[in-house]
Parts: structure tokens; C-alpha cells; sequence
């Protein structure tokens, strides 16, 4: 088990300030994300996005930006627990919250800030009849460890920036791979479109459009896959991993069963600290609601720096909090 000070469910660019506001206050944060990386959407979907309403940048790349908030609370020493989706929340016997990951991690604070987005992503799964079971014995929807794919064959499915990448990435590590899309043009970053289709000139990959994975066959673990060519029929594939990468499902999963005050899928707040209606828990970003809700980055890193001031006093209820500014504190403040 993990203890810590603040929990913070979702480690997308609102939950990672929050560690900078609360590390300035010595309060401890440990972030729980269901992607396998930092960042949310902003590292998953779109990292090389330009974004243009940041102060002080008139212009920055999502990863870019995610890459500076991960800099900027480095000196905070956040824990973090990534690949893993909440899924239960209890009250324990000493007033704090006990949380349950899906792999059975469990998370001790005594209070938990649920910046998770517009809630937990799942993948988009493809219509294959024998995909669920397969999945984890050779079809993964999300890439943890690329070290698992050295010397093995793989089929990776997606005309996106997440196929296009990783393809470009696994060339190197992998003995093979197919990558299919079912058009001939793909929706990805030019560059990136260009290097893959250098790497299947030059015969580093093999690249079929116009087709999908249409069946998986295996013996407990995935084997092969039958592609389906819109024009060349049914060609047979040995593989070791089928990797569909078709983008991630927002969708608020068991936070919706917790007792939190809802607005379809936003979680309704106090303007005064972002706090919802049980105490000790706070939403922050897009996934809270109010009057007047703008769902901004900068919006909800105002909305993390109030939070951080009332979290505190659940931490230290007998402790007096006195605000001070960055510049008086100095960069003694930029340690726990």
C-alpha cells in the first residue's frame, strides 16, 4: 500500500500542477492514471499539437508541455501509478480514503483530487469475434513496455499518430511488423506518414491499406491473423501481437458509482475550492462542472491552485496555512 497526502486520479496537465501547488504547501501526491505514460490526452492523442493558450508560450506542443510540467515537479519527488484504473473507494477507520487500482494497488490519503480528464480512456476495440480472448495472450491495446516486442512479429492496426509512431518505433526492436489501415491515406502527422512509408520501401515493414484484421487464431496465445484486402481477398499472417491502435473512449467508469454529485458526466464542484459535495474529495479540470465552466488548461491549473490551499487543511487541520509568494519563498520551496 501506498501513503501519501493527496491522491490524485488522472495525471493529464491539471493533475500534474496540482503536485507543483501542493509540493510549494509539502503535501505529498501519488497520481493514478489508467495510460501507461504521464500526460492524458495531451501525451496520448495529440503530442505534437500545437496549443496556444498557455501564458507565456505563444506557442506549444502538447508533449512539449507535458514534458515541462513533469520538469517542473520533479523537485516535488511524485509517485505515480500508471496503467492501472481506479475502480473502488472506501472511507477507512482513521478518516482517510482507501483506493483500489484494477490490478488491486491500493492508495492511502486523506484526500483524493479526481483530475482524470473527461474521465478514464479505454480503447476502441475492433469488431473481431475472437479478440477478448486474446486479449493480454497477444492483442494489446496499449504499448507499457516495448521491450516485450524484441525479435517478435507484429501486426499493428491504425491509420492514426499512435500507429503511425509506434510502427516507426518498434521497426528497430521487433523482427517484423504489418502495419494495416483500411484506407490509403492516414490521418497522422506528415513526417511520420513519410517514415513509414520509407520504412516499407525500403523493406523494413510490410504496409497493407485498404484492408483490416478480420479473424485471430491461436492456442492460448495468439498465433496468426487473417487480413481481409479490399481487392486481394484473405491473406493469412503469422504473428506474436496484434496491436489495434484505433484511439481511446473517454468514459467516467466507477467514479460515476461513488456518490459524487453528477451532471451527465461532470462532477459538479464548489467554486470556492473545487471541492464536490463529499469532503476530502475534489475535481478539478474537464471533469468538473460549474457556472461558467470553461474546460481550459489554464482553467483548471487556477482550479488546482485553490484546491491545494483547502487540501491542506484536511492534511494538517490544526496547522495554520499562510500564502506566500514563489518569489519570497524562494527556491528553498522547490522541495518537499
Amino acid at each position: 500500500m501506498t501513503e501519501t497526502d493527496l491522491a490524485i486520479i488522472g495525471a493529464g496537465p491539471t493533475g500534474l500542477f496540482a503536485v507543483f501547488e501542493a509540493g510549494l504547501l509539502k503535501l505529498r501526491c501519488h497520481l493514478i492514471d489508467s495510460l501507461p505514460q504521464p500526460g492524458g490526452q495531451l501525451t496520448e492523442i495529440y503530442p505534437k499539437k500545437p496549443i496556444y493558450d498557455i501564458p507565456g508560450y505563444p506557442s506549444v506542443l502538447a508533449g512539449e508541455l507535458i514534458d515541462n510540467l513533469m520538469e517542473q515537479i520533479a523537485p516535488f519527488k511524485p509517485t505515480f501509478t500508471l496503467g492501472e484504473r481506479v475502480e473502488g473507494l472506501e472511507k477507512t477507520d482513521d478518516g482517510k480514503w482507501l483506493l483500489t487500482t484494477s490490478r488491486g494497488t491500493q492508495i492511502k490519503a486523506p484526500v483524493v483530487v479526481i483530475a482524470a480528464g473527461l474521465g478514464s480512456f479505454e480503447p476502441r476495440k475492433p469488431a473481431i469475434p475472437e479478440l477478448e480472448q486474446y486479449e493480454y495472450r497477444g492483442v494489446d491495446y496499449i504499448i507499457k513496455d516495448p521491450g516485450i516486442y524484441q525479435s517478435k512479429k507484429l501486426v499493428i492496426a491504425g491509420g492514426g499518430d499512435s500507429a503511425l509512431d509506434w510502427t516507426i518505433h518498434l521497426s528497430d526492436i521487433a523482427s517484423h511488423i504489418t502495419l494495416v489501415h483500411r484506407r490509403k491515406e492516414f490521418r497522422g502527422a506528415p513526417d511520420s506518414v513519410d517514415k513509414v512509408m520509407s520504412l516499407a520501401q525500403e523493406g523494413k515493414i510490410d504496409l497493407i491499406t485498404e484492408a483490416e484484421v478480420t479473424t485471430l487464431r491461436g492456442n492460448g496465445h495468439l498465433e496468426g491473423v487473417t487480413i481481409k484486402h479490399d481487392t486481394k481477398g484473405n491473406i493469412e499472417t503469422d504473428v506474436d501481437h496484434f496491436i489495434p491502435l484505433f484511439g481511446l473512449s473517454p468514459k467516467l467508469g466507477p467514479i460515476a458509482n461513488w456518490g459524487l454529485n453528477l451532471d451527465k458526466n461532470d462532477i459538479k464542484v464548489d467554486t470556492f475550492d473545487y471541492q464536490t459535495n463529499i469532503p476530502g474529495i475534489y475535481a478539478i479540470g474537464d471533469i468538473n462542472t460549474y457556472p461558467g465552466k470553461l474546460k481550459l488548461i489554464l482553467c483548471g491549473f487556477h482550479e488546482a491552485t485553490l484546491m491545494c490551499q483547502s487540501a491542506f487543511h484536511h492534511v494538517y487541520p490544526d496547522k495554520k496555512l499562510s500564502f506566500k509568494y514563489t518569489t519570497v519563498m524562494g527556491k528553498e520551496a522547490l522541495t518537499l
